[in-house]
């Protein structure tokens, strides 16, 4: 009971709590939003974004239901994407964050970032190819134009490595 009680309390995951609810906001509204200005804001993935910072200032659970979620939540509102592909990239989403949980124990996690990204988006698209060529779902192979998944994909990287480096040093000024 005790470990039930304490993954639901608020004040150790209020960051997470916060997290969420400003990715669910943000997931709701970036359709309209793209809408107004006239900024494709899905190019610069959106939910990627909400899981990397997931699984840099969150917990592993967190980062999961994230992964699984934004795509769910945005297929539950806007009915985009279609839920296969929704499906599909909620599983991209959660190879994502497994691959980065899984190399963050043998490499440095700036490198455990990217090769997750980049192996998570190979993954994406071997299954999004055999989808199209069995007709389950009706799309081009690569949508987001690979100079903008490049350019997203060397950002977390960055930022990963920002976060980490400025991480190593406030823990070795507490030491």
């Amino acid at each position: 009971m005790n470990a039930i009680t304490s993954a639901f309390d608020f004040r150790r995951s209020w960051p997470a709590w916060l997290l969420d609810g400003i990715a669910l906001l943000a997931i709701y509204f970036i359709p309209t939003l793209s809408h107004m200005v006239g900024i494709p804001f899905y190019l610069f993935e959106p939910m990627r974004i909400f899981v990397i910072l997931s699984v840099l200032h969150s917990n592993r659970m967190n980062s999961y239901l994230i992964a699984i979620g934004l795509p769910l939540f945005s297929f539950m509102i806007s009915s985009h994407p279609v839920l296969i592909k929704a499906l599909l990239i909620g599983f991209e989403l959660l190879v994502n964050v497994y691959l980065f949980f899984f190399a963050k124990r043998r490499i440095a996690s700036h490198w455990a970032i990217l090769l997750s990204v980049i192996f998570s988006k190979i993954i994406y698209y071997l299954i999004k190819y055999v989808l199209i060529h069995f007709a389950f779902l009706e799309s081009s192979l690569i949508s987001t134009p690979l100079y903008f998944q490049i350019f997203t994909t060397m950002a977390f990287g960055l930022y990963a490595y920002i976060w980490f480096r400025k991480s190593l040093s406030s823990n070795k000024d507490n030491n």
